[in-house]
């Protein structure tokens, strides 16, 4: 739980959930650590209506098995295997009904809003559940599977959906955390040719085991965006800002060639407060796309599962290290100076 911003997660016992008639409680078997769990416990994203308050129990990367019902939903039993996206959505406004529920107008986000705990618990509620859960295949695993309740899922959707990524795309992938590394994977097992950059070098070599055909050491260039142009005969065709800092914005812009696409998926700091300055005329003259992503629509869950039952994705391959509930603040801690790799995933509650 979140007891003050910066200052280490504390356990609490909470009262056991009860559903909602819309609701389902989920046992969560798996919980992914992410970045963004950093940004609540830094206090960060007023500037959004997503600062997430004391008392808070924090975890958006969930998957578990429903363990109670609600009177009203219907598609669910208990022991259904789930994954549960970040953004919660209602099911019934304009977005959701035509298929981009990630936007929903009435989105509240899991484990940053006191209606909706968080999955660094024992369980925790989903509303409007037979809209939002969305139903495991059997045979895989519960932490294999955590990266797509946010940064597997949200990768996948930056690339194949917002970037119309192509075979052959030549893919600057900036920032190498979980959300990066995700990129990375699945621009390679998409037919794309991704380059890395990160000021670490060992989250530059895992990157190079999951596919990066080139790598960008950003701490040792003196400019990372002329190094990914030479790399790329020019420039990028996608470019990722999957970290959110000004300056790694700035450098994605700068990979592209003419016509490129910006994928800004990192949301920012405190520093930042939500601006960043942009060559917004140098983007012009060179038709450079800037999309937003957030989150991935409920319906391209059918699509992921098949190219995982496949094996061209393989979210395992993205997992770090596996902890316990009580090793969640010293992970926390650790992304401080970016020292996670992967994606960390709490499997003992």
């Amino acid at each position: 739980m979140l007891a003050e911003y910066g200052e280490p997660l504390e356990i609490e016992t909470v009262d056991y959930p009860e559903p909602e008639p819309d609701q389902v409680v989920v046992e969560t078997e798996a919980c992914g650590v992410c970045r963004s769990d950093w940004h609540a416990w830094q206090g960060d994203w007023g500037w959004v209506g997503a600062q997430a308050q004391p008392g808070q129990v924090l975890g958006h990367e969930p998957a578990g098995v429903v363990a109670a019902v609600g009177e009203d939903v219907e598609t669910l039993a208990e022991g259904d295997r789930v994954t549960v996206p970040f953004h919660l959505a209602d099911g019934s406004c304009r977005h959701c009904q035509t298929g981009r529920a990630n936007v929903c107008e009435t989105v509240v986000p899991l484990g940053f809003t006191s209606i909706a705990p968080g999955a660094f618990a024992e369980a925790f509620p989903v509303r409007e559940a037979d809209f939002n859960c969305v139903k495991l295949p059997d045979d895989v695993e519960f932490a294999e599977m955590a990266g797509l309740g946010c940064r597997f899922m949200t990768a996948y959707h930056a690339l194949a959906d917002r970037a119309d990524l192509r075979p052959g795309d030549r893919v600057a992938v900036h920032g190498c955390g979980g959300v990066g590394l995700s990129a990375i994977h699945i621009a390679s097992a998409l037919g794309a040719h991704p380059i890395a950059v990160d000021v670490r070098e060992d989250k530059l070599e895992r990157a190079r085991e999951l596919g990066a055909t080139d790598t960008v050491n950003a701490a040792e260039a003196d400019n990372p965006a002329s190094e990914v142009k030479a790399l790329a005969d020019g420039g990028a065709d996608v470019s990722i800002d999957a970290l959110g800092i000004a300056e790694t914005c700035r450098n994605s812009i700068g990979s592209l060639g003419k016509r490129g696409h910006h994928v800004q998926v990192g949301l920012t700091t405190g520093e930042e407060g939500g601006e960043v300055s942009l060559p917004v005329d140098a983007m012009t003259m060179q038709e450079i796309d800037f999309h937003g992503s957030f989150g991935m629509p409920l319906v391209r869950y059918e699509e992921l599962f098949r190219l995982i039952a496949a094996g061209t994705l393989e979210p395992s391959k993205i997992i770090g290290e596996r902890l316990s509930l009580e090793e969640l603040p010293k992970t926390l801690a650790a992304m401080d100076d970016y020292g996670t790799i992967g994606i960390p995933v709490v499997t003992e509650f």
